[in-house]
Protein backbone atom coordinates (compact mmCIF):
# COMPACT_ATOMS: atom_id res chain seq x y z
CA UNK A 1 0.00 0.00 0.00
CA UNK A 2 1.24 3.51 -0.82
CA UNK A 3 1.23 6.03 2.05
CA UNK A 4 2.28 9.67 2.28
CA UNK A 5 3.86 11.97 4.86
CA UNK A 6 3.65 15.75 4.59
CA UNK A 7 6.72 17.65 5.73
CA UNK A 8 9.15 20.41 4.84
CA UNK A 9 11.95 17.87 4.50
CA UNK A 10 12.77 14.78 2.50
CA UNK A 11 12.56 11.92 5.00
CA UNK A 12 14.18 8.78 3.66
CA UNK A 13 14.61 7.23 7.12
CA UNK A 14 11.60 8.14 9.26
CA UNK A 15 11.90 8.03 13.01
CA UNK A 16 9.79 8.69 16.07
CA UNK A 17 12.39 10.95 17.68
CA UNK A 18 11.28 14.02 15.69
CA UNK A 19 7.70 13.87 16.92
CA UNK A 20 7.72 16.95 19.11
CA UNK A 21 4.26 16.70 20.66
CA UNK A 22 1.38 14.28 21.06
CA UNK A 23 -1.08 14.46 18.19
CA UNK A 24 -4.33 12.51 17.73
CA UNK A 25 -2.68 9.18 18.50
CA UNK A 26 0.27 10.39 20.60
CA UNK A 27 3.87 10.95 19.57
CA UNK A 28 4.92 9.06 16.47
CA UNK A 29 5.52 9.20 12.73
CA UNK A 30 2.25 9.85 10.89
CA UNK A 31 1.29 8.82 7.35
CA UNK A 32 -1.94 8.74 5.38
CA UNK A 33 -3.25 6.89 2.35
CA UNK A 34 -4.73 10.15 1.04
CA UNK A 35 -2.27 12.24 -0.97
CA UNK A 36 -4.37 15.41 -0.64
CA UNK A 37 -4.32 15.09 3.15
CA UNK A 38 -0.51 14.78 3.15
CA UNK A 39 -0.33 17.88 0.95
CA UNK A 40 -2.42 19.81 3.49
CA UNK A 41 -0.11 18.63 6.28
CA UNK A 42 2.95 19.70 4.29
CA UNK A 43 1.53 23.16 3.57
CA UNK A 44 0.53 23.58 7.22
CA UNK A 45 4.07 22.70 8.37
CA UNK A 46 5.45 25.08 5.74
CA UNK A 47 3.29 27.90 7.16
CA UNK A 48 4.06 27.10 10.79
CA UNK A 49 7.80 26.86 10.21
CA UNK A 50 7.81 29.70 7.68
CA UNK A 51 9.90 27.75 5.18
CA UNK A 52 10.05 27.94 1.42
CA UNK A 53 8.98 24.41 0.60
CA UNK A 54 6.41 21.75 1.37
CA UNK A 55 7.38 18.14 0.67
CA UNK A 56 5.42 14.93 0.21
CA UNK A 57 7.31 11.77 1.10
CA UNK A 58 5.94 8.58 -0.38
CA UNK A 59 6.43 5.14 1.15
CA UNK A 60 5.41 1.56 0.58
CA UNK A 61 3.68 0.22 3.66
CA UNK A 62 4.18 -3.52 3.98
CA UNK A 63 1.00 -4.75 5.64
CA UNK A 64 2.53 -7.53 7.73
CA UNK A 65 1.14 -6.46 11.09
CA UNK A 66 1.13 -9.91 12.76
CA UNK A 67 4.21 -9.20 14.88
CA UNK A 68 2.98 -5.80 16.07
CA UNK A 69 0.43 -4.41 18.48
CA UNK A 70 -2.00 -2.53 16.26
CA UNK A 71 -4.91 -0.35 17.39
CA UNK A 72 -7.56 0.53 14.84
CA UNK A 73 -10.56 2.82 14.96
CA UNK A 74 -12.48 1.81 11.84
CA UNK A 75 -15.89 3.38 12.51
CA UNK A 76 -16.05 3.54 16.30
CA UNK A 77 -16.15 7.28 16.85
CA UNK A 78 -16.95 6.97 20.58
CA UNK A 79 -13.71 5.16 21.35
CA UNK A 80 -11.82 7.32 18.83
CA UNK A 81 -12.84 10.70 20.29
CA UNK A 82 -12.01 9.59 23.85
CA UNK A 83 -8.63 8.23 22.73
CA UNK A 84 -7.77 11.46 20.87
CA UNK A 85 -8.70 13.60 23.88
CA UNK A 86 -6.66 11.33 26.15
CA UNK A 87 -3.59 11.67 23.92
CA UNK A 88 -3.96 15.43 23.78
CA UNK A 89 -4.10 15.47 27.58
CA UNK A 90 -0.68 13.84 27.63
CA UNK A 91 -1.87 10.33 28.55
CA UNK A 92 0.65 7.73 27.39
CA UNK A 93 -1.67 4.74 26.90
CA UNK A 94 -0.87 4.97 23.19
CA UNK A 95 2.60 3.60 23.99
CA UNK A 96 1.04 0.13 24.35
CA UNK A 97 0.85 0.01 20.54
CA UNK A 98 3.30 -0.10 17.67
CA UNK A 99 0.80 1.25 15.13
CA UNK A 100 -2.47 3.16 15.53
CA UNK A 101 -4.86 3.66 12.61
CA UNK A 102 -8.02 5.72 12.30
CA UNK A 103 -9.61 8.97 11.30
CA UNK A 104 -7.89 12.36 11.30
CA UNK A 105 -9.14 15.27 13.36
CA UNK A 106 -8.73 17.81 10.55
CA UNK A 107 -9.46 21.52 11.12
CA UNK A 108 -13.25 21.15 11.27
CA UNK A 109 -13.22 17.89 13.20
CA UNK A 110 -10.55 19.26 15.55
CA UNK A 111 -12.91 22.09 16.53
CA UNK A 112 -15.57 19.53 17.41
CA UNK A 113 -13.08 17.44 19.41
CA UNK A 114 -11.95 20.60 21.18
CA UNK A 115 -15.53 21.54 22.11
CA UNK A 116 -16.00 18.05 23.55
CA UNK A 117 -12.60 18.05 25.24
CA UNK A 118 -13.36 21.35 26.98
CA UNK A 119 -16.75 20.06 28.16
CA UNK A 120 -18.70 22.58 26.07
CA UNK A 121 -20.42 19.78 24.15
CA UNK A 122 -21.29 16.35 25.45
CA UNK A 123 -20.13 13.24 23.59
CA UNK A 124 -23.43 12.75 21.73
CA UNK A 125 -23.39 16.30 20.35
CA UNK A 126 -19.72 16.00 19.33
CA UNK A 127 -20.28 12.66 17.57
CA UNK A 128 -23.30 14.05 15.72
CA UNK A 129 -21.20 16.99 14.50
CA UNK A 130 -18.25 14.82 13.42
CA UNK A 131 -20.44 12.65 11.22
CA UNK A 132 -21.24 15.56 8.90
CA UNK A 133 -17.58 16.15 7.98
CA UNK A 134 -15.54 14.23 5.47
CA UNK A 135 -12.72 12.54 7.31
CA UNK A 136 -9.34 11.30 6.21
CA UNK A 137 -7.26 8.46 7.56
CA UNK A 138 -4.00 8.47 9.46
CA UNK A 139 -1.57 5.79 10.52
CA UNK A 140 0.68 6.60 13.46
CA UNK A 141 3.85 4.59 13.88
CA UNK A 142 4.57 4.62 17.59
CA UNK A 143 7.53 2.22 17.64
CA UNK A 144 10.72 2.57 15.64
CA UNK A 145 10.79 -1.19 15.07
CA UNK A 146 7.49 -0.99 13.17
CA UNK A 147 8.76 1.91 11.04
CA UNK A 148 12.00 0.14 10.20
CA UNK A 149 10.34 -3.07 9.11
CA UNK A 150 7.10 -1.86 7.52
CA UNK A 151 7.86 1.46 5.78
CA UNK A 152 10.00 1.65 2.67
CA UNK A 153 10.89 5.08 1.26
CA UNK A 154 10.06 5.47 -2.43
CA UNK A 155 10.23 9.11 -3.46
CA UNK A 156 9.57 12.73 -2.50
CA UNK A 157 8.28 15.75 -4.33
CA UNK A 158 7.51 19.38 -3.55
CA UNK A 159 4.01 20.81 -3.57
CA UNK A 160 3.09 24.43 -4.16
Amino acid sequence: MIVYHGSVDIIEKPDILHSYRPLDFGKGFYVTTVKEQAEKWARRKQDILNTSRAVINQYDLHELYDDYKVKTFPDDLVEWIDFVCSCRDGNTDYLKYDIIMGKVADDKVFRVVDMYHQGIWDRDRALKEIKVYETYDQIAFISQVAIDSLLEYKTSYEVS
